[in-house]
């Protein structure tokens, strides 16, 4: 069976977004950014949320044009665009959309559950508000938490206030050299050692 991987990049203060949605403090070197693509590939799609899928669809589509754009930036361009895409609005018309995408109203657990049965790589989980309904109805099975070495006082927090608690088990951590430590958590279900 395929797992749900939530990626996200976090402060040291747990905020996944600064102050009007400000990302510009992500520390992605091109050490980070290979690592990134080398997680990503395999996966059998992106599940995201409208506002992560538009924040991408406004630079990926088109950034390995640029002859300056390291290769990273390349490759991951060529990724993102070839990737199914599975993008969760209640805003966007549903179906068919550019890029590989579909656009899908509602996140349904039995039909994501049923996703999940599908051949094919994991599907990486991007967009906090996403991944928050994704955490409440279990259908997350690893989170891999980015941690920059900044605080930011303030912003958006990568987990909303939750009613329910969620037993993680840590099974993998790096640090890179531009100080990013990655830790890596599957859920810790009824039964594991």
């Amino acid at each position: 069976m395929r797992k749900i991987s939530l990626m996200m990049t976090v402060s040291l203060d747990g905020y996944m977004e600064g102050p009007d949605r400000d990302i510009g403090w992500h520390m992605v070197d091109e050490e980070l950014h290979q690592h990134f693509n080398d997680t990503l590939r395999p996966l059998g799609a992106f599940l995201d949320g409208r506002v992560t899928h538009e924040l991408m669809a406004d630079f990926w589509p088109t950034a390995d044009a640029d002859p300056e754009a390291p290769a990273p930036i390349k490759e991951f361009a060529a990724i993102w665009r070839d990737k199914p895409k599975i993008v969760y609005s209640r805003t966007l018309p549903p179906g068919p959309a550019d890029w590989n995408t579909t656009i899908v109203p509602e996140v349904v657990a039995e039909e994501v559950r049923a996703l999940k049965e599908q051949p094919g790589g994991d599907l990486g989980l991007g967009g906090a508000d996403l991944a928050a309904t994704f955490l409440r109805l279990d259908l997350v099975d690893e989170i891999k938490v980015y941690v920059d070495p900044i605080l930011l006082g303030r912003g958006k927090p990568m987990f909303p206030v939750a009613d329910n608690r969620l037993a993680l088990r840590l099974v993998e951590n790096r640090t890179f050299g531009n100080g990013v430590v990655l830790l890596r958590y599957e859920r810790a279900r009824d039964g594991d050692a």
